[in-house]
């Protein structure tokens, strides 16, 4: 499910893909349920290609996810709830306790909230199972279609 959706660079919220034309992505918003193109010109980048810097290694956006949701037991964060942005660096530590404290940003905290909690509202609650399901599904169908030529 993850790696369907989408953050376009300039554009607020995220967005899941829909379709793809010539030159362009058809996206639908999240949030409103519009879709709209994403060109080729866009910075399109897919939340399956994320990932959070830790101390060992780089891990998946939806490992974090689903940290944080078992974190929360699958609540939103209210971002504006912390003090400052020491509070906010705090709170993810207890999450993630070995990110990277030197090149994960406070503003990359609140964005990866951000998109958490859209995440949320949008009814994804599963971030990583879902994912799974989709690649052997494509998988099948890709044997399928083999077979039948």
């Amino acid at each position: 499910m993850i790696r369907r959706i989408v953050s376009i660079a300039g554009k607020p919220g995220l967005f899941k893909l829909v379709s793809q034309g010539k030159n362009m992505l058809i996206v639908e918003s999240l949030q409103t349920g519009k879709r709209t193109p994403a060109y080729a010109r866009d910075k399109v980048i897919s939340l399956g290609d994320v990932a959070i810097y830790t101390d060992e290694e780089d891990m998946p956006l939806a490992d974090v996810l689903e940290k944080i949701s078992a974190f929360t037991g699958g609540q939103p964060i209210d971002v504006k709830s912390f003090a400052d942005d020491a509070a906010i660096r705090a709170y993810f530590a207890e999450i993630l306790p070995n990110f990277d404290k030197d090149r994960v940003y406070t503003t990359d905290i609140k964005k990866l909230f951000s998109w958490y909690n859209q995440l949320i509202a949008a009814g994804v609650t599963k971030f990583k199972d879902d994912e799974i399901a989709e690649d052997q599904a494509a998988e099948a169908a890709e044997k399928a279609d083999e077979e039948n030529k």
